[in-house]
């Protein structure tokens, strides 16, 4: 398929924004490391505002501190906030790590964080085991996507050591793989990605991993000043010793090449892992890293596939759907459709990237709620895939709403839906043709033969 025609952004504000900043991609970033704690350097309310989007959607406290800039300290300089808000987290709660991602006011201030760190370095040396990444994520620059890239490029830069330091070699841990696994995946996909790599006899290691810190956890004390649960950073040390990396995710792509440069470990990389053909690769992928054959478990999952989209194809064959994501999203389901024989009528990204040009669809507009809207009706969509901000807009339009991406917040349990690997495409499948049936799309009606004798009451109902 010919790659679709970008159209750039031709308005100078969000009506209906699908963005979500890469403040919080950063910030989920850290939230998948053990014992770790994010503090946005900004003021309390941008802080403030994306602690509600996590706990609305991950319904789960988030343990998540700022530098609380004011005014006195955005004009004259929040270095001493910074210096202050360290201090004070590693005397209260002795983290493993803290993240440190900018916000859009001090970008803009242009806040020389590094500075600020080695100062906070020079004042309090007791304080010297505490690992402190910091990440430039201002808001208005790119989305959850590129900031989960860049915080995860910026643990590896400052925690994982070159392989010349650390005397790693790759493969000297033979059933160990590497995964950098993007921000589009949830708990579920991750969960289901360990449990495949399990199957083949093969220790995986996240990097982060969301799903051990962010589902799941009950604990004697109300609140958790740290993550529990997630990659903890003794793991970083052996990275270099894997037997293979595997990275899911264009939006990965950063990641991945600063850890190979690192490490010389090599890497596997997978735009996405829904549909036949996409899992085929990854599996085909696994089972020559292990040397160990497919697991029959795996090949009967890929006969419930290959059976469920014989059984979808009549309902979403030719359908007509719009979709709003990020870009490794948006690639994933548009290329899922497509093999169905249906048509991606309107595709609308948050932010420009490469991975844009593997999109099945004709054209993608960055741009907004708004965008997708006017781009639907005007393109007869009948189904409506993105996040739960796009509620209003699919009840204007009339049609139905499959909720895929983040945020969800007006569904529960969102966040552990898994769409990857072989069930997870069937699944998806299976909700999709369900709301085709719901608008009597694909429908078989009964035959009824021009030959048959009808009785006479029923040949007007035949009729």
């Amino acid at each position: 398929m010919a790659e679709p025609t970008i159209i750039k952004r031709n308005k100078a504000l969000s009506v209906g924004p699908l963005k979500a900043s890469s403040t919080l991609g950063a910030t989920l970033a850290f939230l998948g490391m053990r014992r770790s704690i994010p503090m946005l350097h900004g003021s309390q309310g941008c802080t403030a505002f994306g602690k509600i989007f996590f706990i609305q959607h991950f319904r789960e406290p988030m343990p998540i501190q700022t530098t609380a800039m004011d005014q006195v300290s955005t004009i004259m300089g929040g270095d001493e906030s910074i210096v202050e808000g360290l201090a004070t987290i590693c005397a209260k709660h002795q983290p493993a790590l803290i993240g440190l991602p900018t916000t859009g006011l001090v970008e803009t201030q242009g806040a020389d964080v590094p500075r600020a760190i080695q100062m906070f370095r020079d004042q309090h040396p007791e304080y010297a085991e505490v690992a402190v990444v910091p990440v430039a994520s201002p808001d208005y620059s790119g989305c959850i996507e590129t900031g989960f890239n860049t915080a995860v490029k910026a643990i590896i830069n400052d925690l994982v050591p070159k392989a010349t330091a650390a005397g790693t070699r790759p493969g000297r841990r033979p059933r160990q793989v590497n995964v950098l696994a993007g921000s589009a995946l949830t708990t579920g996909d991750l969960e289901h990605l360990k449990d495949l790599l399990e199957r083949f006899r093969l220790r995986p290691v996240l990097l982060p991993d969301i799903a051990d810190s962010l589902d799941g956890h009950l604990v004697d004390s109300d609140y958790s000043a740290l993550t529990i649960g997630g990659t903890p950073l003794d793991e970083l040390s052996t990275l270099g010793d894997a037997a293979a990396t595997l990275v899911i995710g264009g939006s990965m792509n950063g990641a991945a090449d600063l850890l190979a440069e690192r490490t010389g470990v090599p890497d596997h990389r997978f735009p996405h892992l829904m549909g036949l053909e996409a899992m085929d690769r990854f599996i085909s992928t696994l089972a020559e890293i292990s040397a160990e054959p497919v697991p029959e478990r795996i090949e009967r999952q890929r006969s419930q596939l290959q059976d469920a989209m014989l059984d979808a194809h009549f309902s979403i064959g030719q359908g007509r759907f719009a979709i709003a994501a990020d870009v490794d999203l948006l690639v994933a389901f548009s290329q899922l459709l497509a093999s169905m024989g249906a048509e991606t009528v309107a595709a609308v990204a948050p932010t420009n990237a490469p991975s844009l040009a593997e999109v099945a669809a004709a054209q993608v507009k960055i741009g907004d709620l708004e965008d997708l809207e006017q781009l639907a009706r005007a393109n007869a969509a009948e189904v409506l895939i993105t996040n739960s901000h796009g509620t209003h807009t699919a009840e204007r339009l009339g049609i139905p709403l499959l909720r895929a991406g983040f945020p969800q917040f007006d569904h529960v349990g969102g966040w552990q839906r898994q769409w990857i690997g072989y069930q997870g495409s069937r699944q998806i499948l299976f909700d999709l043709a369900n709301i085709m049936l719901g608008l009597h799309k694909g429908e078989i009606a009964p035959y009824r033969s021009r030959l048959k004798q009808w009785p006479e009451h029923e040949r007007e109902q035949a009729a």
